[in-house]
């Protein structure tokens, strides 16, 4: 028996009147569409930003120009960009063309880059690169399009430029631009001169311990943990401007770590090696020294961190060596570590773990370079044009002496940190990581702490700094100084220079129990906090003084029998240069 035939119109209607969706289910043309239309809209609204940015870079580039003809314009604005602040750069109209083309391009694309439909960490990784690429092509940088060079280049007879090669070939046989006169400092001569003894080491550091330049001294020591990724002397540079001197002359007996400068004896040294026989040999040996029940500590950079964490191993042990903790541009939180974290990606790290996270070294021209790049414009291209194109060697300056005093990381220890804290973040996290077989709680350092930041740091960002007051247990004050990484740390009073924000005591907490906690947000305790010029130590040196017990008298003598002198400071460590 044969099926009934359909009937023809009862068929058209029925599809007429079926949804889309039902005849071809697994692509729904009207969803389809807004897909489409929203993958499409921000690269849409990219290509019309950027043409808009290209429309106004063309009126900018014309500007001189167009002024320079009756009617058709306005003067252009003045450029303010310092690399172009001479005034043989708008004498000739050739080179301000030059240069407003450069600035105009370069902010095309700085705009393009910021319209882009990416995410902000894919942003920052371009947003690096084209710097780097923008910073290179400056007009400055070239002798033909430098009038400040070709000028001195005509007025010496070619005598900057004989000079300038000259500073080029000897660069080139160190393998770095060169940013002060290396001539100038010799460590133990000029810089690192705090007198001092040797009085303990291993194969990681060597232990300073300072002379007392005041009769009577507070009974508890002050140990100071610097960054291992530079060499210590960044505390101690010249007598007017060294922290150590600073502390010493304040009644505090101070023992400070020389880190070694790793070499192939040293390149599988660890995170744990670095707590173990670094920081807490040194708080060992400073209150074997003294016979104090407890030490104030003081960690700068990296060193804070070191610190922080060997302090949080003893808590998990049940024991409080410190009686205090300072943290100077120190990260415990490293969610938002500033352009470094751009740098630092999983496929990066496994690399380095898979070359020298077993043994290997991390080389000191590496970080050297690595942190120049993070200011191009300051820390190399200046020193480019001046030395190369100019012929003019860089003055004497004790900090960029230091700054290029290279050291050497062991790989295991470089591999664990920057996998631990800048990759993963978990240093942070209580139980996050297992340090000399201790699960770590940073939150268990239950002791006073004084955390400063620099407000212009490019390596260490204040709020970044200020993220350790919501992770510490103990009260804890905030500093935040003027200047950068380095030249707000080292502020001495008598300089009388820049100045510093601290936060007054709330209203109404006169008399509370137990201590006023910190505004979760940083910018909140900013606009709370209030201006002091001039420089922070005194406000650190007052606030140490409750936390270093009585005072007793100075002994001249250095060490004790078990820890006896082995040599004068700064030692022997911190002359040995990176291999």
């Amino acid at each position: 028996m044969s099926s009934p035939s359909p009937d023809p119109a009862k068929w058209l209607r029925d599809l007429m009147q079926t949804e889309p969706a039902a005849l071809w289910p697994a692509v729904n043309i009207a969803d389809t569409g807004k897909q489409v239309a929203a993958v499409a809209a921000p690269w849409t609204k990219a290509v019309a930003d950027f043409t808009a940015m290209q429309l106004t870079a063309v009126q900018q580039m014309t500007a001189p120009w167009t002024a320079a003809l009756p009617g058709l314009g306005a003067a252009a604005e003045p450029v303010k960009d310092k690399r172009f602040a001479g005034d043989e750069w708008t004498k000739d109209p050739r080179y301000e063309a030059v240069v407003r083309t450069y600035l105009t391009q370069s902010d095309l694309l700085h705009k393009a880059l910021d319209a882009a439909p990416l995410d902000e960490h894919s942003k920052a990784q371009w947003g690096f690169a084209l710097r780097q690429v923008i910073d290179a092509l400056s007009p400055a940088n070239t002798l033909a399009t430098n009038p400040e060079a070709m000028q001195l280049a005509m007025e010496t007879g070619g005598a900057s430029l004989v000079d300038g090669l000259q500073l080029f070939t000897e660069d080139l046989a160190k393998g770095r631009v060169s940013m002060t006169d290396e001539m100038a400092f010799e460590v133990g001569r000029d810089v690192g001169t705090t007198p001092g003894g040797v009085v303990y080491q291993n194969d990681l550091m060597q232990l300073i311990q300072y002379t007392p330049t005041t009769a009577k001294v507070h009974k508890r020591p002050l140990v100071i943990v610097p960054p291992c990724i530079n060499k210590f002397y960044i505390l101690d540079l010249r007598p007017t401007n060294s922290f150590v001197a600073h502390a010493v002359a304040q009644g505090h007996t101070v023992l400070l770590v020389s880190w070694r400068n790793a070499g192939p004896a040293q390149d599988r040294l660890t995170w744990d090696d670095y707590l173990e026989q670094g920081v807490l040999k040194a708080i060992d040996v400073a209150r074997s020294i003294t016979k104090a029940d407890k030490v104030n500590t003081l960690g700068f950079c990296v060193g804070g961190t070191l610190l922080a964490s060997a302090l949080a191993v003893q808590a998990a042990r049940g024991e409080q060596p410190a009686a205090s903790m300072t943290l100077l541009t120190t990260m415990l939180d490293f969610t938002d570590t500033g352009e470094i974290g751009v740098l630092v990606t999983e496929p990066a790290v496994v690399a380095r773990e898979a070359a020298i996270g077993r043994g290997g070294l991390l080389k000191g021209s590496e970080l050297g370079q690595v942190f120049a790049s993070l200011r191009a414009n300051d820390l190399i291209w200046p020193y480019v044009v001046k030395g190369y194109l100019q012929g003019q060697a860089p003055p004497a300056f004790d900090m960029l002496f230091w700054n290029g005093d290279e050291t050497n990381l062991p790989g295991p220890m470089f591999c664990w940190y920057v996998r631990n804290a800048y990759l993963e973040n978990k240093l942070r996290e209580p139980g996050g990581t297992v340090q000399l077989g201790q699960p770590v709680d940073l939150a268990a350092v239950d002791v006073p702490a004084f955390v400063y930041a620099s407000k212009e740091d490019h390596i260490v960002p204040w709020q970044t700094a200020y993220a350790s007051t919501q992770i510490l247990s103990g009260d804890t004050t905030f500093v935040l100084g003027a200047s950068g990484h380095i030249a707000g740390v080292i502020n001495p009073p008598a300089a009388n220079k820049r100045n510093y924000w601290t936060r007054p005591d709330p209203e109404g907490t006169d008399g509370a129990e137990g201590p006023v906690p910190l505004d979760a947000d940083p910018d909140r305790w900013f606009e709370a906090a209030e201006r002091v010029p001039g420089s922070w130590w005194p406000a650190w040196a007052a606030w140490l003084t409750p936390h270093a017990g009585p005072q007793v008298a100075a002994r001249k003598k250095l060490g004790n029998a078990e820890f006896a002198v082995l040599e004068e400071a700064p030692g022997s460590y911190v002359r040995e240069p990176a291999s």
